[in-house]
C-alpha cells in the first residue's frame, strides 16, 4: 500500500503463518475483516470524489474543444523529450501540465520551446489526481490551443488508478526498461489507449523483444496501438503525430454527438 497516497487496496494487517496455501482472494478478506473494509470505503469514496472532479475538467476541456492526453511511464522514459520534438515538429498548438514531486526542471523545459506549461508539485504524492489538476485548469490558455497534455508523475502502478480529466491516455516504457515492463505493470498497460516505446535508438545495445513486447500490450488491451519512437531521430514521431490526429478528430466527433 502506498502510505502518502493511500491508493493500495489490499493490505493484510493480520499476522499469521504462511505455510497454507494464500488462495483467499480480496472479497474473502474484506468480509473477514473490518478494518479492511472501512479502508476499502474510504477509498471507494476517494475515488468517487476524485472522478466527480475528473469529470468537471474533462468538460471544460469539451467547452473549448480541446482534446487532452494524460501522459504516464516510469521516471526517465522520454515523456518531456517527446513534448520537445512534438514542439519542434509544429503540428497543433498545445499546453502542458507538468506533475513531478519536486523542482520545475520539466516545465521550463517546455517552456523554453514556447509552449505554455504549468508544474503541480505534489510533494510526496507519487501521481497526479484530479484534483491537483484542477488547480491548474483555470490558468489553462484554451482559446489558444487545440491539445492539452497531462505529464504525470513518473510511476508505473499509482497513475493509472486516477482519472485527471483527460480523453486518452499515452503510456510510455522505454526500451533500457526491458520488454517485461507491460507484464508486470499490467494495471497501467490496461489503461492504454498508445503504447509508446521509446529510446529505440538503444536496442542493438539491450534485450528487448519487440515482438513479445506487443504481444503483451494486445493481451492486456485487445487491439492497443503500439508505436515504436527514437527521440534522437525523430523515427515514429510521425506515427504518433498521426494517432493524435485520428484521436482529436474521435474527440471533436463526439461533441457533435
Amino acid at each position: 500500500m502506498c502510505v502518502e497516497c493511500g491508493c493500495g487496496t489490499h493490505e493484510h494487517d493480520h499476522e499469521h503463518s504462511h505455510e497454507h496455501n494464500h488462495n483467499h482472494g480480496i472479497n474473502e478478506d474484506i468480509e473477514n475483516n473490518p478494518q479492511l473494509t472501512h479502508k476499502v470505503k474510504i477509498i471507494e469514496k476517494i475515488l468517487s470524489k476524485n472522478n466527480q472532479m475528473a469529470d468537471e475538467i474533462r468538460a471544460e476541456f469539451d467547452k473549448h474543444k480541446v482534446t487532452c492526453f494524460n501522459m504516464m511511464s516510469s521516471p526517465g522514459s522520454g515523456k518531456t523529450t517527446t513534448l520537445e520534438n512534438l514542439a519542434d515538429k509544429g503540428p497543433f498548438k498545445f499546453g502542458v501540465i507538468e506533475g513531478d514531486l519536486e523542482t520545475s526542471r520539466d516545465a521550463d523545459r517546455i517552456r523554453n520551446k514556447g509552449i505554455w506549461s504549468f508544474q503541480l508539485q505534489t510533494g510526496r504524492a507519487c501521481h497526479l489526481d484530479a484534483g491537483m489538476v484542477k488547480k491548474a485548469t483555470p490558468q489553462f490558455p484554451f482559446e489558444e490551443n487545440e491539445i492539452a497534455f497531462i505529464e504525470n508523475v513518473g510511476n508505473l502502478v499509482c497513475p493509472a488508478s486516477y482519472d485527471v480529466g483527460a480523453h486518452f491516455n499515452m503510456v510510455f516504457v522505454s526500451v533500457p526498461e526491458g520488454d517485461d515492463k507491460i507484464e508486470k505493470y499490467p494495471v497501467m498497460f490496461r489503461q492504454a489507449d498508445v503504447v509508446i516505446i521509446t529510446k529505440c535508438d538503444m536496442l542493438q545495445f539491450f534485450d528487448f523483444d519487440i515482438d513479445r513486447a506487443k504481444k503483451e500490450a494486445d493481451k492486456l488491451k485487445p487491439g492497443v496501438k503500439v508505436i515504436l519512437l527514437n527521440n534522437k531521430t525523430g523515427v515514429g514521431l510521425d506515427e504518433v503525430i498521426e494517432w493524435m490526429k485520428e484521436r482529436r478528430e474521435e474527440h471533436l466527433t463526439s461533441l457533435k454527438a
